[in-house]
């Protein structure tokens, strides 16, 4: 089970939406995508789970693809070295 990051995600993004996206590509086992505590809105991010395989065929198929005028980033989650939390990882230097 790999968990996959998603970000650069429009306001207007639901769980729904990004299941059936991701959905495409192999069996979306949880998602959970951060939201404005007052508004309700999605904060440009969220986090799914998926089998390896479909997993890695969804990140390359779905990162830098366009919803509503955004580029997403889609990426494996990578824990953080320093205190051992999970975290998102845009790739490139430390």
């Amino acid at each position: 089970m790999l968990r996959i990051y998603a970000g650069n995600l429009p306001p207007d993004t639901t769980e729904k939406e990004l299941t059936e996206l991701f959905s495409t590509h192999g069996k979306v086992r949880s998602i959970k995508l951060m939201q404005d505590v007052f508004s309700g809105k999605c904060k440009g991010f969220g986090f799914l789970e998926m089998e390896g395989h479909e997993a890695r065929a969804a990140i390359a198929g779905l990162n830098g693809k366009e919803i509503r005028g955004n580029l997403i980033r889609v990426n494996e989650e990578r824990k953080d070295e320093k205190n051992g939390k999970g975290g998102r990882y845009a790739g490139g230097r430390r």
